[in-house]
This record gives C-alpha cells, structure tokens and sequence, in this order.
C-alpha cells in the first residue's frame, strides 16, 4: 500500500498504473492487462480468476443460514458471482485499456450513485476505483417538521430542526404534537378519557387512542356480560355481537349431570320438568365415575360420588406419582399429575463452563442460554454468541475509515479490521517532549512517549556532588555518601546516605545529646532536646579501674563518693580490711601510682584458678587463706601512706 497520505481512489489508479497493487488472494501483483473485479463495499481489486475461486470455495461462505460469498477483505456478503470482467463503473465488459487512460476504466463518465443520503446527483467524473466523492452539488433542506427550510452541502445526513411546534395529528385523530420539531413518530396522545366496554356496561379510564382500531361505535373492550337467561354470566370474553345460550338451557340440557342417564327417563320415574336455567338439573343416583386429572398412565381414577353438577370432588384414592425427571416419588391425592423435585441439576451445559442448575431437569443437550461476553481479539468488543466451547470468532466489525500513526505518514486503507493497530512509522517521533535532548525513538501509537536516555551531567539529592553520563529521565541520583547536612537543632548532622527530600520526615532529632554532664563531664546521651536542659538521670558510662585483673564499673562522682566514704574505709583498713582505691583516682593517677604484681599476687591468682577447676567454694574452706589477712602489715602501711598522700593534698 501507498504510504502517502492521499485519498483511496487516488492511491488505487497510481498503484494500478505503475503495477504495484496485489491481488488479495494469490498476492501477486494485478497487471494493466489483466481482468479484475472490484469489491462495491471496500473497493478492493481482485483477479477475476481469484476471485471466482475464492467465491467458490467453502471458506468464503457466509454461514449456514445464509446465501451468498464473503469478500476476502471487508466480509461483505454478495449474493452474485463474479462472471464477467466489467470497467469499474460497470458499463463496459471487457474495457480495452489505452496509455493515456486508468487502467481497467472505460474512460467514460463515471455515473454511479453517490453514497451520500437523498442524493440524486450521479458522480461525475472519469470511471474509477474506489468511492464516488461527495457531491459538490447545494439543495434546499427542509427541517424534520417541514416548516423551515436552509441551503446545505448535498447529501448531508445531519438532519434540519427548527424551534417550532410540531402540530401534527396523533395517533388518536383528534388532537395534535405539542412537541417541538422532532424526527420519527409523534408520541402517543397522553390524555386521559372515558371509554366504554362493547355491551356498554362497564366504564374505564385509559390513554386518548387506546384501542381505537377496534372501536366499532359500541364500544372500546370487553367485558363479561349477563346471558339472555339474566342469570348466569357469560363465561367467554366480552365480544361484539349477542352472546351464546345459556348452556344451562332447558333446551340444551338432554342429560343428568352425570351423562349417563337422559332426562327423559327421568321424567318418567317422576322427576320435575326443568322450565328455566335456574332449576337445578336432576340427579340419576348413580355413581358419577367422570375420570379424574389424578392418577398414573396405568390407573386412572374415577370421581366416586353420587352424580352432581359442579366440578368433581378430591379424589379419595391415592397413587404413587414420579415426578418429571424420575429422580423422586410421593404418594398424591391431589389433581396433578407430574410434579417437580427439587434436585438441582449438576449436569455441565453444552458450553463446558457453566452448570445446568434447573430444577427437575429433563433436558437432554442442555444447551447453553447465556451470552459469551468473553473480549474479542480486537479488545474493544464482547463476543454476542451464545456461550461456546473453544476460542470467539474474530470480531467482524470493521472501519472504512483510513487508519494512519500519530505523525499521518503512514496510512492503512479500509476497510480496517477492528483492533487493528496503527502502522509501524520509521520516521522519528514528533511529538512535544518535555527535555531538549535529540530524540531516537521512531513515531508510536502510544500516548507517552518512551524515556529519554541522553547522558547528561546531574547533581545528586544532597548536592554532594556532580555525577556524569546519567540518562535524561532518572531524577533522583544517589552519590552514597553520608548527607552531613545541619538539622534544625543545630548541634547534630543528619546521619542519612544521601537522600531526597527533609532530613527529620517523621519528626525532630532523636540523636543523643554530647553536651558534659556537670559533675563528671561525661555526655548527656539522652534524646536531643534543644531549648531545655539536660535531664537529671544517673551517668550510665564506665570507667577503667586498675587491679590486678582490669574491671569496668559505672561512672561516680569521685569528689564528693570520695569525701563521704573515706572515714569507714580509713577505719576498715586500720582493721587489717582491703580497700579498692580506683574508684578514688583519675585515670592519669592510676596510671602514674598503678602498683606493680609481685610473687604474692602470682600465688593468689594460681590457688584462684585450681579452685575454678576443682570446683572449691572459698567460703565454704575452712583452711581458706582468706579467712585471714590477703596482704602483708608492710603493704597496707604503703598503702595507707599512698592514699593520705594522694587524697588530702590533692584536695
């Protein structure tokens, strides 16, 4: 197909003239000698011979129903074989083709009918493919109503309304459209009148127009009336014309109620002659033995009482009936005779999805009543068939509209199967986007467009730093590093890699406070609370103490432990008791005065030992070492020395 943008009956004569239009069924090229037929729904060119086999053969049927051949491209269905190689106006056979002229044209006016509505103007230019234009011609329009009128293009569909009054006569003959100009029917006369029934008796309140047609001067409906007799009613409905004798006529009535004995027998036994419709009809006393609607196919039951009028009483016998799908019995006195269960058919329908589901089933195909629905391979329609097995036919519907891509270059001609996608564009995508970048992608049928991939140079979140060869569409570019940035507090850093958006989003600074403490200048290290001051809350950092094995214990204050526990150490160690000091010493004391393990300490540290491995509780020993003094009368007399020093000129 051409990929200019022209019209179907200028692309169809340039690619019949420079041969290279093909044939839909064989898809080789139609030459400017051979004989062709053209589609009147879609204008498609076929071979003649093609085109004959095509309509021939059983895929090109309609269906099973229906007459006729489908056109291979549009599925239009024509009910004449093509015969006969004609020009495409229709008017030669067999057109003798000249260099000068369109290929398969008689070279004569065209004359066809044009497709527009209530056009009467023939086309009127050189015999061609495709479709007729519209016609230039301007006529006079006139409204819906026709009390306007105005100039327009010939064979418009838009149809004319004025804002005038309809006016015309309604469906009951005596009143008029109050509607403004419409199209189609006027709406039935919406008032309200009295009519009477056909023997004038009864009176209703209806519509103006109801049942007009059959009114004949007497009357609109029907009623039940009285009988002749003006005793008994007339049980047919209410007609034209004298109603039927009673049928309890004196006249008409020959037998008992019964039937099995006349009258006349009776008469002579001494029964009363019947004179009116009124007088009850004898009885012959006999057994009535009408047969009764109960009962099965093998025994039929028969009314046991004396002959009555009137209907026949309950059956007194009972019968064992099955209901409609043999599936139950029950024993019934009533008058049916088929009843039904209530089982649920569980039985698949004939489409392999749905279950049966009726109650007392008898079908035997269970055929499927529900409409498919499923989505065609188009994507827009609903399969309307009744539920099937096996995958929808394709979606017939089709556009003989020119499908094109977005740019308008590239353009399909009808007819279009629905679903059809926009053809494939190899020139560059024309549409506004957002960045200055030299666009790569070809035009696409696709709202947006696909992201821009040009490498540029862009600062990460933070601003740490810029990066290069990112591509156009990424916008938050990480570069890893810690963000760093101030917080409101002022006093901490935001501690986040480097992130888009606030530093807190979820609330303040929960960093702890490096502010000293007053009293042992160790940090605060409660939740930062800027604006208020530090809680008072014990100091749970620890410090170093030095013995002869290295311990950790929790932060005092040494100044004021120091001066309160001094007097009941100084007497405990007079005692001969042991004193840990470090707790009194800072650590630049501790580590000029630490004393150094002699073969004492040694000792301690083996029996220690021996005592964890032989599993000894010292407490427990009565021959414990140190149960008496761990260190010598010389050690303590240094030590003493060493605290008075170091503790009260300190002080």
């Amino acid at each position: 197909m051409p990929k200019s943008k022209e019209t179907q009956t200028g692309c169809l004569i340039e690619q019949l003239s420079e041969e290279k239009y093909e044939c839909m069924v064989c898809c080789d090229v139609i030459r400017v000698m051979a004989p062709v037929w053209s589609c009147h729904s879609c204008f498609h060119v076929f071979h003649l011979n093609c085109i004959k086999k095509w309509a021939r053969s059983p895929a090109s049927q309609a269906d099973d129903s229906a007459e006729g051949w489908r056109c291979p491209a549009c599925q239009n269905v024509t009910l004449k074989h093509p015969t006969t190689y004609t020009c495409f106006c229709g008017k030669v056979t067999n057109p003798e083709w000249q260099r000068s002229e369109i290929p398969h044209s008689c070279g004569d006016m065209c004359g066809k009918k044009r497709s527009g509505v209530d056009c009467n103007h023939p086309c009127n230019i050189l015999c061609h493919p495709g479709p007729c234009p519209q016609c230039p011609a301007f006529i006079t329009k006139s409204c819906v109503c026709g009390k306007t009128s105005q100039p327009m293009r010939c064979g418009q569909a838009s149809a004319l309304q004025c804002d005038k009054v309809c006016g015309a006569l309604l469906n009951c003959g005596e009143h008029t459209c109050v509607q403004v100009c419409h199209s189609g029917t006027c709406q039935p006369c919406q008032l309200k009148v009295q009519q009477v029934c056909y023997c004038g008796v009864t009176l209703r309140t209806a519509a103006c127009g109801t049942d007009k047609e059959g009114f004949g001067g007497s009357g609109h409906f029907s009623c039940q009336k009285m009988l002749s007799c003006e005793a008994h009613r007339c049980q047919q409905v209410c007609h034209r014309g004298p109603c039927q004798p009673c049928p309890r006529s004196p006249s008409l009535v020959k037998t008992c109620p019964c039937g099995q004995t006349p009258l006349s027998k009776l008469l002579d036994l001494g029964y009363s002659e019947r004179n009116s419709c009124s007088d009850p009809i004898p009885s012959c006393g006999k057994t009535c033995n009408k047969p009764l609607p109960c009962g099965s196919n093998e025994t039929i039951h028969l009314c046991q009482n004396l002959c009555h009028e009137g209907a026949c009483g309950p059956c007194s016998l009972t019968s064992t009936i099955r209901c409609r799908c043999g599936s139950k019995t029950k024993v019934c006195n009533s008058i049916k005779l088929v009843f039904t269960c209530e089982r649920r058919c569980n039985k698949k329908r004939s489409c392999g999805r749905h279950k049966c589901g009726e109650l007392c089933c008898v079908s035997v195909e269970h055929k499927c009543s529900l409409i498919c629905g499923y989505k065609l391979n188009c994507g827009l329609h609903r399969c309307q068939e009744p539920c099937h097995r096996g995958n929808c036919e394709p979606c017939w519907q089709s556009s003989f509209d020119e499908l094109t891509c977005h740019c308008g270059l590239m353009v399909l001609y009808p007819p279009v199967a629905c679903g059809t996608k926009p053809p494939e564009c190899k020139n560059l995508c024309t549409r506004r986007h957002e960045c200055d970048h030299p666009v790569f992608h070809n035009c696409h049928s696709e709202e947006k467009c696909p992201p821009c991939t040009y490498l540029t140079q862009k600062w990460c979140m933070g601003k740490h730093e810029q990066r290069s060869n990112i591509p156009c569409h990424l916008q938050d570019i990480s570069c890893g590093l810690t963000c760093n940035k101030q917080l409101p507090c002022e006093m901490h850093r935001c501690k986040r890699l480097c992130h888009r958006g606030e530093c807190l989003p979820q609330g303040g600074c929960q960093q702890p406070c490096m502010l000293p403490r007053p009293d042992c200048s160790h940090p605060c290290l409660a939740p930062c609370h800027k604006g208020s001051a530090c809680p008072c809350s014990t100091c749970t950092a620890k410090v170093h103490t030095h013995s002869c094995t290295p311990n950790k214990r929790f932060c005092r204050n040494p100044s004021m432990y120091a001066a309160i526990t001094m007097a009941s150490k100084l007497s405990d160690m007079q005692l001969g008791d042991s004193m840990d000091i470090g707790p009194l010493l800072t650590k630049k004391e501790l580590k000029q005065t630490r004393l150094e393990c002699d073969q004492e300490c040694a000792t301690l540290e083996r029996n220690r030992r021996l005592a964890e491995a032989l599993q000894i509780d010292s407490s427990s020993d009565p021959f414990n070492v140190r149960s008496t003094s761990l260190y010598s009368d010389s050690l303590k007399e240094d030590v003493i020395l060493f605290f008075y020093k170091s503790f009260f000129f300190n002080i």
